[in-house]
């Protein structure tokens, strides 16, 4: 059976299969924490991003809001209308462009998103631990070299490249 973690140099476990499963990892100690306060994970990054945002003075467009999570548009539409069925959210047209829809925290979301914050913190400092904790310098390395990597664009494919001849993307 082919493993996806190997590489053809090493016999140990790729840089990109580490990543994905710490991603994973961490994504779902992040649903199990903030389960309680009725949020996924996914909700969450939305919630403590425009948390963040508002209190910085914006009201991002859910195009702003999926660009600065990450997140694909559509599903942020998809969060956005479930949080705001949740009343955490409110969702209006953005009076400069009637195509951009605004979105806010409710006086319920910023208690939620405060709650859940300070318990993803806690988690944050736990899953840091093995680094030294949030504040230790092996910490602000190992978030240098993430932002690094995630600052880094994507080379588009080259067509007929002899690497990826044959392959379907």
């Amino acid at each position: 059976m082919y493993c996806m973690c190997m590489s053809k140099v090493s016999p140990g476990p790729t840089p990109g299969f580490l990543v994905w499963r710490l991603a994973n990892k961490w994504r779902v100690a992040v649903d199990r924490a903030v389960a309680p306060l009725g949020l996924t994970h996914a909700q969450y990054s939305l919630v403590a991003s425009l948390y963040g945002m508002q209190r910085a003075g914006e009201r991002p467009s859910q195009r702003r809001l999926a660009d600065h999570t990450g997140l694909e548009a559509l599903y942020v539409s998809k969060l956005a209308r479930a949080l705001e069925s949740a009343g955490l959210i409110e969702r209006t047209r953005d009076p400069r462009d009637p195509r951009a829809v605004q979105l806010a925290l409710t006086e319920e979301g910023r208690a939620v998103t405060g709650q859940a914050i300070d318990v993803v913190q806690d988690l944050v400092q736990q899953l840091l631990q093995p680094l030294g904790g949030l504040d230790a310098p092996r910490t602000r390395a190992f978030t240098d070299e993430l932002a690094t990597l995630l600052d880094a664009p994507l080379a588009p494919p080259v067509p007929n490249d002899e690497r990826t001849k044959g392959r379907t993307p």
